[in-house]
């Protein structure tokens, strides 16, 4: 039986770096994988009130969306040395209600990609730290920080390093011996 995985991007942006390298890890992903990009722009901002009353379609529909994935990649650009609010929204609206949390005990893994330096360090941590709390296990090794992206895809939205190449394989190797741990 193959695993699903669930794709999330946390740029919104139609050129999205991290929507570009995202795309360049899927395809290295062993044909006993599923995967779908799971679109998270959409959801309202998560409002415990309404929830509890009258919950969104949009928040019953994103819930039963993830409920049905085996493991989780998730992608990050840095805004203010955190995730984006998209993310963390979409991150709160599965975990609710209070208990009833549809990523729990599901296996993920984080890469931040960033035009800077930095390579979305902080974005990352933060990440992990919030996947910890709704305990969803997170590769650990090898971290993934793409710094400088712009310099290592082409027109075409491919990478040109063969070292990040290499890199991305063995994170692929490592994301897919995780998940079958779970």
């Amino acid at each position: 039986m193959s695993k699903r995985i669930g794709i999330l991007i946390g740029s919104l942006r139609k050129d999205s770096f991290n929507k570009k390298f995202a795309e360049n890890i899927v395809i290295l992903l062993d044909k006993r994988y599923n995967y779908e990009f799971i679109t998270i722009g959409d959801l309202p901002l998560y409002n415990e009130d309404i929830d509890q009353t009258t919950p969104p379609t949009s928040y019953i529909n994103f819930r039963n969306r993830i409920a049905s994935f085996d493991a989780f990649l998730l992608f990050t650009p840095e805004y203010n040395r955190s995730i984006p609010a998209v993310l963390k929204n979409a991150l709160d609206v599965g975990s609710r209600p209070y208990g009833q949390s549809k990523w729990d005990g599901k296996p993920a893994a984080v890469v931040s990609v960033s035009p800077g330096n930095i390579s979305g360090f902080g974005a990352n941590h933060h990440l992990r730290q919030c996947l910890t709390f709704l305990n969803m296990p997170t590769l650990q090794q090898p971290e993934m920080y793409i710094g400088n992206v712009a310099q290592l895809l082409n027109d075409n939205g491919q990478i040109t390093s063969d070292r990040t190449a290499n890199l991305c394989q063995k994170f692929v190797a490592a994301y897919e011996s995780w998940i079958e741990k779970f």
